[in-house]
């Protein structure tokens, strides 16, 4: 397998190093299974829902858990103790986990099971000292300093 040195592209960022962490896992991941099926879909510009189908499982078989930037979603059927005999069996309903990978400004809401899909809702929510401000252009007697202490940004006044 062929390794990429990101290195050069990092050079001239700053605060992305978790990039080369996605690229990694996504170079060195094996070969994701299918199982399950799921959609993700873009509500809005801010809104969007990851819809699973996870026929056969209950509410309480169902993790889903945000831990580190990562969504991780897993499922494990509970042994009723009942034996039973298939002719045919087309339902999987075998344990697995599925990661996803989520931006700093993607924010997890609710998850509902309804009728085999289960549908996880994220909304993007920058924050306020993220968004876009426009800098007021002073006169060289006002002077702008940073704290370097603090990192509060301080204003002399004229």
């Amino acid at each position: 397998m062929r390794t990429f040195d990101l290195s050069p592209l990092l050079r001239s960022t700053v605060g992305f190093d978790h990039l080369n962490r996605l690229v990694d896992s996504a170079l060195n991941a094996d070969t994701p299974s299918a199982y399950p099926p799921y959609n993700i879909e873009k509500l809005d510009d801010d809104d969007y829902r990851i819809t699973m189908a996870v026929a056969g499982f209950a509410e309480d078989e169902v993790t889903i858990t945000v831990q580190e930037g990562t969504l991780y979603i897993s499922a494990k059927a509970k042994d009723n103790g009942v034996e039973r005999k298939f002719l045919h069996q087309g339902i999987a309903k075998r344990a697995f986990e599925r990661r996803f990978e989520l931006a700093d400004t993607i924010h997890v809401g609710d998850a509902s099971l309804v009728n085999g899909l289960l549908e996880i809702e994220l909304k993007r929510i920058i924050p306020d000292h993220k968004k876009p401000r426009n800098i007021k252009i002073t006169k060289a007697a006002s002077a702008k300093t940073i704290d370097q202490d603090t990192t509060k940004l301080e204003i002399e006044a004229a």
